[in-house]
């Protein structure tokens, strides 16, 4: 049996020495390329055991603590409103003055658009994890007019949140191009090991609910706000509670305060002695909050309004806060609902009601040394008012070709009022008009899978709005409403701004989040 081995290793033998070089040299070769392999191999499993030790240790790569996203949007718009006949305050102070001789001046009607308007808007987000409960959340927002270094292009004398930008609204309306700090604040979750948050900053108070399905945006998380109530970029604060209940999957509850105007340094010989710092404060109930039900409860109740604003720059000259006006109470409900596969599609729906309630006190507004005698939703005499607004709509997401059909409508009654200037609407916030708003959309998104992160996407939107007012002063607390088809009955009437009877907006937008 040995013999037999011996016998077959040497002709294994002889034939290995008979094999060409070429072959041998061939073979050589290969075993080097599998050498090297295999210690690439070693080295990559040693920088991830190295990876995993690291984060044991608590050393972790920028990637564990830091997100980067943000959006551009292109935006065209065209835009025509229609002025009806009405007396001008101006005009009517100058006839007083002038002796009245003669009839008091009339302004006639007229059509007044800007066939093509362009838009760039750009955002940049950053957020960062500090602590284990503790981040900090910002965003970066530019927004001009192409072709223009200001608001001139944009701000008009036709409604009082569009002649200029202000505080809360800039980056959110077209301005000077500036990059602005819009969002910055740090948030402080499960104190004490409980349910409950805590957050101070700059506030994400912008894009609320509703709103968000027709911008094509995520839904607002716990810090959101109701569109209907509020959408301004508030500096202030929340402390919010996140019960686990089983019947009321996602309920929570916060209460938000947030300073809208700043009064500075006061003494007795100051000229603004008399003015306040203007505050809000709001209580937010949601019981429920899944994809099949959201339900929110609001209240939010506006202290010591001002007249006006602080405008960076303004199509009425310099402005800013001369007195305060009185309080404003909000009440507001909004219900929005997610069913999927509903046809080939998901059908979300919404409704949205709210009530205003103003609560004047005794000043009115002074305009170039003239007393007008208009506070706080009145002119000429002191009295509480009280609006009442519903905002529905609904959008249908067709899976397979990732097309999105929404339809809107709008209504504000005559003492409506709303804290909404910061909307993403060019001619006015629509969610503050006395009167009607239609609108629809389509958004078509590019099929093609995000590379940044699940929300990233690319797409376009065609929309329409068209407003139909019933009565003056849309989104302006200064002065009581007049109705549009008695503006040329009285020169009582005599309006401080343009009013319009109704106004269009064909727009179109190229959006990119990443």
């Amino acid at each position: 049996m040995n013999r037999k081995r011996a016998v077959l290793f040497s002709a294994i033998l002889v034939a290995a020495l008979a094999l060409p070089q070429g072959i041998l040299a061939a073979d050589e070769e290969i075993q080097k390329k599998v050498d090297a392999l295999s210690k690439e191999v070693q080295a990559l499993q040693q920088q991830v055991a190295q990876s995993k030790e690291g984060s044991k240790e608590g050393k972790k790569s920028i990637s564990d603590w830091l997100t980067i996203g943000g959006d551009y949007r292109f935006r065209v718009d065209s835009l025509s409103g229609k002025v009806p006949a009405y007396y001008g305050f101006a005009n009517i102070v100058g006839w007083q003055m002038g002796g009245m001789v003669g009839p008091p001046p009339l302004t006639q009607g007229e059509t007044v658009k800007n066939d093509l308007l362009y838009t760039n808007r750009f955002g940049l987000n950053l957020k960062a994890k500090a602590t284990r409960n503790v981040t900090f959340t910002s965003r970066l927002l530019m927004y001009k007019a192409f072709g223009n270094g200001d608001t001139a292009a944009t701000s008009g004398n036709f409604f009082a949140d569009r002649i200029g930008v202000f505080d809360g609204t800039q980056g959110h309306v077209p301005g000077d191009g500036k990059l602005t700090v819009d969002q910055a604040y740090a948030t402080w979750s499960n104190i004490l090991d409980a349910p409950v948050w805590f957050s101070v900053g700059r506030r994400p108070s912008t894009g609320g609910i509703p709103s968000h399905l027709r911008q094509n945006d995520e839904k607002p998380g716990v810090a959101g706000i109701p569109a209907l109530l509020v959408d301004y970029a508030f500096d202030g604060m929340t402390l919010g509670w996140a019960p686990d209940i089983e019947a009321l999957p996602g309920a929570y509850a916060k209460l938000c305060y947030g300073r809208g105007f700043e009064n500075g340094f006061v003494s007795p010989s100051s000229a603004n002695n008399g003015l306040k710092d203007t505050d809000m404060l709001g209580v937010s109930v949601v019981p429920y909050d899944t994809d099949r039900l959201y339900l929110d409860f609001q209240y939010n109740r506006g202290m010591n309004i001002f007249d006006f604003p602080v405008f960076a720059s303004s199509s009425l000259g310099p402005l800013s806060p001369n007195t305060d006006l009185g309080n404003i109470d909000w009440y507001g409900v909004t219900a929005l609902s997610t069913l999927k596969k509903t046809g080939p599609g998901t059908l979300n729906v919404f409704a949205s009601a709210a009530l205003s309630k103003s609560h004047p006190n005794q000043n009115t507004v002074v305009f170039g040394g003239v007393d007008t005698g208009a506070g706080l939703m009145h002119s000429g005499s002191k009295e509480s008012t009280t609006g009442n607004a519903f905002y529905v709509g609904a959008r249908y997401d067709v899976t397979s070709t990732r097309t999105k059909i929404g339809a809107e409508f709008n209504h504000g009654s005559k003492n409506w009022i709303t804290f909404t200037p910061a909307a993403d609407d060019i001619w006015t916030s629509k969610l503050g008009a006395r009167g009607n708003v239609y609108e629809l959309y389509v958004i078509q998104e590019i099929n093609a899978a995000p590379v940044s992160s699940h929300i990233a996407k690319a797409f376009f939107r065609f929309g329409f709005q068209y407003y139909d007012f019933d009565y003056t002063g849309s989104n302006n607390w200064v002065g009581a409403p007049v109705k549009i088809s008695d503006l040329s009955a009285s020169t009582l009437n005599a309006q401080m701004l343009t009013p319009l009877k109704n106004a269009r907006d064909l727009y179109a937008t190229m959006e990119v989040k990443f």
